[in-house]
């Protein structure tokens, strides 16, 4: 602990001074204390644990003839999610032939906009029970938004998704709607 250290001079006779006492702390107790704190709180802390989305994704078949034949889903059994740059969300319900920038919308991805739209589109489908939501995400997609969306699907219990690639019509339609269709460049002289 700590401890008082007194010195004495001798000295020949005279004045009689009084004795200066000069004090040491002991900090080996502190820091057993400080090692002992440490100790308690790390034992006594939670680490988070990481949250993971379960994905379930098919077994890749070994054979070419084992491979299932492609699934046809109708369009009034599906909506076709489009994840954009700026989280920009797009939906439709159309066909290549009949999708164009006026019937490409666009949407929120708050619940007054994807969830309802998904909602909606659900309560619409000619069969409840084969209702399919498409995402299809950009090369200007966001992950967080990629997330944003499986949260959805969870939410208003989609439970027959499937993530693809953006077809080229639909791409096509979907740089015009953006802007992002670069204008060719002014030739130069």
């Amino acid at each position: 602990m700590a401890e008082v250290q007194v010195q004495e001079k001798g000295g020949k006779g005279g004045k009689v001074r009084s004795k200066k006492q000069s004090t040491r702390v002991d900090m080996t107790p502190m820091v057993d204390l400080g090692f002992l704190l440490i100790t308690f709180f790390m034992f006594t802390t939670t680490f988070s644990k990481p949250n993971v989305m379960d994905l379930g994704l098919p077994a890749k078949p070994k054979d070419e003839k084992q491979k299932p034949p492609p699934t046809e889903i109708k369009l009034s059994n599906s909506i076709s999610i489009l994840l954009g740059k700026d989280n920009r969300v797009f939906w439709h319900q159309q066909d290549a032939t009949s999708l164009n920038d006026q019937t490409l919308m666009e949407t929120t991805l708050d619940r007054e906009g994807i969830r309802k739209v998904i909602q909606q589109a659900k309560s619409r489908a000619a069969d409840q029970t084969k209702f399919t939501v498409i995402i299809k995400p950009t090369d200007d997609a966001v992950y967080k938004n990629f997330v944003d969306i499986l949260d959805e699907m969870a939410i208003t219990k989609s439970e027959q998704y499937g993530v693809t690639d953006i077809k080229p019509w639909e791409k096509a339609v979907y740089e015009k709607k953006v802007g992002g269709a670069a204008a060719p460049a002014a030739a130069t002289k």
